[in-house]
């Protein structure tokens, strides 16, 4: 028989006048595994008597055909109140260290010893975001990245036009040096040395391809 739910902060109990229920974490270890995360408790690890109670789920995670109330197969809890939890730790820690200072000497190790307990304090306050700022964080970034590959597919277009630019360039003027419209040597001083060093051949091989597979942007 459960008597309280295993959450950080939650003080709900059993009460059978009370509509809510308690789920065992289940015995799957990946979904097991799951839960924990989500829990957020520091060095946790569930027992067979260690329950959630039905607050941290959402309502469609319920099977509600039966005579009782029952989670899904894939269910997990996401409903925490992480806030109300880690504001009942920094009152608890401002206390210990009012009480601290009262107890001892103010001196300088000890005031720098009560300011480096708060800053780590504050540090490690990250990880009671809750659900929804960690979704709004995931759709600023996927939003980020979608404009990313904008972008990048702006510079390709660009890169591809350029180099086409370059191959049409150069085999006009290799050509033109090919017919002695152009005095030889021209291709060396203008062209740069990886391009003008290429036989005309290549060229017209190069803008042959290029025809084939790059299209006029």
């Amino acid at each position: 028989m459960p008597t309280n739910c295993a959450a950080a902060g939650c003080a709900t109990t059993y009460n059978k006048h009370i509509n809510i229920s308690f789920h065992r974490f289940p015995l799957d270890p990946k979904r097991r595994k799951e839960w924990v995360r989500l829990v957020r408790r520091k060095n946790f690890v569930p027992g067979k008597h260690t329950f959630l109670c039905s607050k941290h789920f959402e309502a469609s995670c319920f099977d509600l055909t039966g005579q009782t109330r029952r989670l899904k197969m894939d269910a997990v809890p996401t409903i925490f109140d992480f806030c109300t939890h880690i504001k009942s730790m920094e009152l608890k820690s401002r206390n210990l260290l009012k009480k601290n200072k009262n107890c001892s000497p103010a001196g300088p190790s000890n005031l720098k010893s009560n300011s480096s307990s708060h800053q780590v304090l504050l540090e490690h306050s990250y990880a009671f975001r809750n659900p929804m700022e960690a979704k709004k964080r995931i759709i600023k970034l996927e939003k980020e990245i979608a404009t990313l590959r904008r972008k990048m597919k702006i510079c390709l277009q660009k890169e591809r036009r350029a180099t086409r630019r370059w191959i049409k360039a150069t085999y006009l003027i290799k050509n033109l040096e090919a017919n002695n419209v152009l005095p030889k040597g021209t291709s060396e001083h203008i062209l740069p040395a990886a391009l003008s060093s290429l036989p005309l051949e290549d060229f017209k091989t190069l803008e042959q391809h290029q025809d084939k597979t790059l299209p006029i942007l």
